[in-house]
């Protein structure tokens, strides 16, 4: 055997020899997903908290929860206050925050969304954000056999007669651009199309009944013959960012707010407003 072959079977032994046994590994994987859970109580928590409550939040005794705290805090994700009663995220922790949200684009985290809609009921689906003369659409998906609709990338919709403006003027939590549009569309519109409407305090009872329902449908109120349900997307700060709607000939597409269509929207949008850091809020 040559010396060179001798010197790599050499560290080939020594690398075995070396390798962590599969004990060893299973221990540190475990290791690596407490230290993350213990992190993520911490996110869940507020980003500010007691041992005791990070240790109640992942089910850990304390004493196990301040070794991985140490940890954390040896590579900035964790730091504690000058008390030592609480314990805070880290610059670090911040740092690769801030990096997430620069890309959670809304209109990019939607687009698997809309061609899973697209592929699975066959429809007519597209993404939209609230612009300064209401909804406009910005990613627009057909199926093989699209529905002819005169809207596409750009179109503006309108805000108490289509699906998708009616999910942004029911769900944003800023209502004045909402409200100023929704007074206006009102009293410009025929006496038919009000008509549909509560006689009291008609965009009141349209945004209570909306949210309600969890998400908006219509059938033939902003086309004819043709059908929507929308639902909106939330970021990390609980605000509303985008609407995902899907669309149809009335005939062959069921808006009912219970139906399979409007369970596939708001389950779509609810994975698009997670991946967009949004945590639903948890009921009493």
């Amino acid at each position: 055997m040559s010396a060179t072959a001798r010197t790599a079977s050499s560290k080939a032994r020594r690398a075995v020899d070396s390798a962590p046994e599969p004990d060893q590994r299973r221990q540190r994987v475990q290791a690596a997903e407490t230290c993350l859970a213990v992190l993520k109580a911490l996110a869940t928590l507020g980003g500010r908290a007691s041992l005791t409550a990070i240790g109640a939040a992942v089910d850990e005794s304390p004493a196990k929860v301040h070794r991985y705290l140490a940890s954390l805090m040896a590579e900035g994700l964790v730091e504690q206050d000058r008390g030592g009663a609480q314990y805070a995220l880290g610059s670090e922790a911040i740092r690769v925050g801030l990096a997430a949200m620069r890309q959670s684009d809304p209109i990019r985290v939607a687009e698997p969304a809309l061609v899973h809609l697209r592929e699975t009921l066959q429809v007519t689906s597209f993404v939209a954000v609230m612009g300064n003369l209401g909804p406009v659409i910005v990613r627009f998906e057909e199926p093989s056999l699209p529905v002819t609709v005169n809207v596409r990338v750009g179109s503006v919709m309108s805000l108490l007669w289509s699906a998708t403006g009616r999910a942004f003027f029911a769900f944003m939590d800023d209502r004045r651009q909402v409200d100023a549009l929704g007074q206006q569309e009102l009293a410009q519109a025929p006496a038919a199309k009000r008509a549909l409407l509560s006689k009291n305090d008609p965009l009141d009872k349209l945004r209570a009944d909306i949210r309600a329902a969890g998400c908006a449908s219509i059938r033939d109120t902003n086309l004819p013959g043709i059908s929507a349900v929308a639902a909106p997307v939330y970021d990390y700060t609980g605000h509303v960012v985008a609407v995902l709607c899907a669309l149809g000939a009335s005939g062959g597409f069921d808006p009912d707010p219970k139906g399979a269509i409007a369970r596939a929207i708001c389950a779509e949008a609810a994975t698009v407003s997670a991946s967009l850091g949004y945590r639903a809020p948890t009921a009493p």
